[in-house]
């Protein structure tokens, strides 16, 4: 059984649908999406002219994030870099905006805060990866206090932030899930952040040659990198412990406060399990709204984004990882841009110039 869905959740659902294709819905919202073009366009201007700055920091700069509104993957694709570049070797910390939290302070973020203060997202990335993470409504901000506080630090990954000029970066990563680019069109009218293909911004450290374009989709729309994702076959618990899937006794009560419910149902229903009853919920959802009765006499299932808030007011839950793997020959592509940008950074430092 599946709980009726909010007004909220009903209007998100409606314009994601919309935004399938360029029908009348879409189209009656052309004239805002002109807008939003124009204004994408006098920003481009100001950082263009230097009238707004785009500021660098003292260690290499990797942007991880979406043209297309809703989860893509892009933090799960941060996890999975930052993983990577410790196993090489590699001082890292993470920078994000840590949306929903409450407050706009910069922060250090420790795998034993609360997401109220800090934002699920960057919690998850904290004791997914145990590097340093920082939050600020400035990503550079929350860069600046990173390297204070670590100054050993080599290579900064900013979780979302494409289109947030302020921190200059070094290298971009988009992703892109089987939506692909949706109608094409640009927001609201579509679900697209900037046009694409997009014109790269040079004063931001913007290049062509500067982009890995990645797919965690089964289906990519077009040309770039993929990373596979698979839901976990293990549950769990708050205190650490792990319990099969095929373990668990009914009555099951899926939830997921993330940009794409279903998808997560979906796949624990391919996991073989059978779903009582479902929650869909806004992304980045405070669970202190929620009625505590709907959750009675079930098993709960959740993602691990949303247990890091769940766990505070429901300790039995049960939190259901997704696996991403990137594929070898995007991280090969990484690497390649990485030591270039780490060289380069090094030598200017030593007061030496690069072409």
């Amino acid at each position: 059984m599946a709980q009726k869905p909010g007004l909220k959740q009903k209007l998100s659902q409606a314009l994601l649908r919309a935004w399938t294709r360029r029908g009348a819905v879409a189209g009656s919202l052309l004239p805002f999406a002109l807008l939003y073009a124009a204004l994408l366009a006098l920003r481009r201007l100001l950082y263009r002219s230097g009238l707004y700055a785009s500021r660098d920091v003292d260690c290499a700069v990797i942007v991880v994030g979406n043209c297309i509104t809703g989860g893509a993957g892009k933090t799960p694709t941060t996890i999975g870099i930052a993983q990577h570049l410790l196993r090489r070797g590699l001082r890292v910390g993470i920078v994000s905006r840590g949306y929903g939290r409450r407050g706009r302070d910069v922060r250090a973020v420790s795998a034993k805060d609360d997401a109220d203060r800090v934002g699920d997202e960057p919690l998850l990335m904290a004791r997914a990866t145990g590097v340093p993470v920082f939050v600020a409504s400035s990503r550079h901000a929350a860069a600046q206090a990173l390297l204070a506080a670590h100054p050993g630090i080599q290579v900064i990954l900013c979780d979302d932030g494409l289109q947030h000029y302020a921190l200059h970066r070094d290298i971009e990563v988009c992703v892109f899930d089987d939506r692909g680019l949706g109608n094409g069109w640009l927001l609201p009218s579509g679900p697209l952040r900037e046009p694409w293909p997009r014109t790269p911004l040079a004063c931001v450290g913007q290049g062509a040659d500067r982009l890995l374009v990645l797919h965690t989709g089964a289906n990519p729309a077009f040309s770039g990198f993929r990373a596979r994702r698979v839901l976990a076959e293990q549950a769990l618990t708050g205190d650490g412990r792990s319990i099969a899937l095929n373990e668990l006794k009914p009555p099951l009560l899926a939830l997921a406060g993330i940009a794409k419910p279903e998808e997560f149902f979906a796949s624990l229903r391919a996991r073989g399990l059978l779903l009582d009853k479902t929650l869909a919920l806004s992304d980045h959802f405070d669970f202190a709204q929620l009625d505590p009765t709907l959750l009675q006499n079930y098993q709960v299932l959740c993602t691990e984004k949303d247990a890091v808030k769940l766990w505070k007011r429901c300790p039995q839950a049960l939190a259901v990882p997704l696996l991403q793997t990137l594929e070898p020959a995007f991280l090969t592509a990484l690497d390649a841009m990485l030591d270039e940008t780490l060289a380069a950074k090094l030598s200017s430092s030593h007061g030496h110039q690069t072409a």
